[in-house]
């Protein structure tokens, strides 16, 4: 590949087959950590199996979950430490060095010795590498992004930076493609033993293929300017979040972009999936394929929208998304639940339920680390109430007040859990939900959606207009995000926005919904969640961010 030309001036006569290199090395790379990342999350129950068998299996599947959650917890941190990193040794560098950490953590996953062989190091060492995997992820995208829009002609940025928001989807597929064809050829049996680590052992030759493509490319353009003519940062950090005058653009970034576009991303990708096998009681093959059919059919608009905002602005594609998603979702998903499970919506119509109890011992059930319990007689009755999908009113009680549940003429009475002993609570538990599961079919409610009233072809249109919402905010937000910051202090501004929208705002998304459904008896309640922050987004978008599509990247 002939030497991309080391000069802003010449940012847009450079030759095409260059720019395509670039993005095609940036975006295949960020597709390979994206992967390494998924790999974990997929496999989840395995690796509680192998690696915290010292406690009971629902405590084990908890750690696990959690162990997956500290590599999104630390993504800002990632953020900061290697966009600091970027905006003082360079673009090219630091991302080279991101893409190693995560693909070295994963490889080493699967060589780790499971808990059965070092005992308690397993885990330790497990949580270790997955926070290095966070990290690592941290520093990639703003790198990613940053790299390519420094290289892309003027007038062209949206289209280019549009393919490394494609790579998170194509990340998830290429994830759920290994894992599903290790497991056809090996059977079960042998991937649960040992066959779970050959996509972990996988990743080191993704890793040398990228590092290979990535030593190829040259620093980018902009940035080798600034460093000849002596102007970068000396203290980026600094500059980006000690002064008022870029902190307020940063924090802007978060609260009139990144927010919204983080909600919008997860409802459409990851609650939708929640609300079809959760709320809707569809069987997770069925909602998985409608899920990856509705991705298949939308990911090409990833790049429409990237090539559009490139013609009539980032901002009011990014606005009208979430215009929209605020606008729609609640229709939309009432025609979801029409379409997949038109059974369970004529029994909330005709049968309705509710719960008599004392309101203050009612918890909301945030519970974003699986190690809460939730005791009082009222919250064990929502709870079972909210994960059947059944609507339900609340009724005051006097204080002190055992909950119960009225389904038509039938009342069923909760009780307290805690204190209990551990045999007594299972037994109390069993029955409880056994009294409650026969009344709440005797109202209608099914059990799980019915394949044959399933209308697949309307789920899937409503799925894949989802989908084209994650479009409309996700295509052009990297564009935007590099072209709010000068070049100096570019890398470490646009990260932190990112991550912590995409991270916290985006990723506490389903645990806080289905927390809000819990309260409140509405299986579409937690969609006020996603609702308020693409509305916030909007406000502050619309008044305090400008265009920056013609913004010139080379200032420093």
């Amino acid at each position: 590949m002939s030497t991309i030309a080391a000069s802003a001036d010449n940012a847009g006569k450079k030759e095409p087959a260059d720019v395509k290199m670039v993005v095609f090395a940036s975006s295949l790379g960020t597709v390979f950590e994206w992967y390494d990342f998924y790999l974990y999350g997929s496999l989840a129950a395995i690796i509680s199996k192998q690696f915290f068998s010292g406690v009971n299996p629902t405590a084990a599947f908890i750690f696990a979950l959690m162990a997956f959650a500290a590599g999104f917890a630390v993504r800002p941190f990632g953020a900061v430490f290697f966009g600091r990193l970027g905006d003082l040794v360079g673009r090219k560098y630091t991302f080279l060095i991101t893409i190693t950490i995560m693909g070295i953590s994963t490889f080493i996953v699967g060589l780790l010795p499971s808990y059965a062989s070092i005992g308690i190091a397993a885990p330790i060492i497990l949580v270790g590498l997955r926070l290095l995997q966070g990290l690592a992820l941290g520093g990639e995208y703003g790198g990613a992004a940053t790299y390519v829009a420094e290289h892309a002609p003027a007038g062209k940025r949206g289209l280019h930076t549009s393919w490394i928001q494609t790579t998170a989807t194509l990340g998830l597929f290429l994830s759920l493609l290994v894992i599903l064809g290790t497991r056809y050829f090996m059977g079960e049996e042998a991937f649960a033993d040992w066959g779970w680590r050959i996509p972990f052992l996988i990743s080191l030759l993704l890793l040398l293929i990228s590092v290979w493509i990535r030593l190829k490319l040259s620093e980018s353009p902009t940035f080798q300017k600034m460093k000849d003519e002596g102007k970068g940062s000396k203290a980026p950090l600094t500059e980006s979040f000690g002064q008022w005058s870029n902190l307020k653009i940063v924090l802007l970034a978060l609260f009139g972009l990144t927010a919204g576009q983080a909600v919008v991303w997860y409802t459409g990708q990851f609650y939708a999936l929640f609300f079809l096998t959760q709320s809707l009681k569809v069987d997770a093959v069925t909602a998985n394929l409608l899920i990856a059919l509705s991705l298949a059919i939308g990911t090409p608009c990833f790049i429409l929208f990237g090539w559009l905002s490139d013609k009539i602005g980032r901002k009011r594609i990014i606005m009208a998304g979430c215009a929209l998603a605020v606008l729609t979702y609640f229709p939309v998903f009432k025609q979801i639940t029409h379409y997949a499970n038109p059974a369970l919506e004529a029994a909330q119509a005709t049968a309705p339920v509710t719960v008599v109890a004392d309101l203050g011992s009612c918890s909301f059930q945030f519970n974003p680390v699986g190690t809460s319990k939730f005791l009082t007689s009222c919250d064990i009755a929502k709870s079972f109430l909210a994960k059947g999908s059944v609507n339900y009113a609340n009724e005051a009680a006097p204080a002190g007040t055992v909950a119960q549940i009225k389904i038509g003429d039938t009342v069923i009475d909760s009780f307290e859990g805690a204190g209990l002993p551990a045999e007594e609570m299972k037994a109390k538990t069993e029955a409880f939900t056994a009294a409650m599961t026969a009344a709440v079919t005797a109202a209608g409610y099914p059990a799980k959606a019915d394949p044959e009233q399933m209308n697949k072809t309307m789920v899937t249109v409503l799925l894949v207009y989802l989908v084209v919402l994650v479009t409309m905010v996700y295509g052009p937000i990297a564009a935007m995000l590099v072209e709010l910051f000068p070049t100096r202090i570019r890398y470490t501004s646009m990260s932190l926005p990112y991550h912590i929208g995409n991270g916290w705002f985006g990723g506490f998304l389903p645990t806080v919904s289905f927390a809000m459904v819990a309260a409140s008896g509405d299986i579409y309640y937690g969609l006020w969640y996603p609702i308020a922050i693409a509305a916030m987004t909007f406000v502050v978008g619309i008044f305090f961010i400008h265009e920056t599509k013609d913004h010139r990247m080379e200032v420093w």
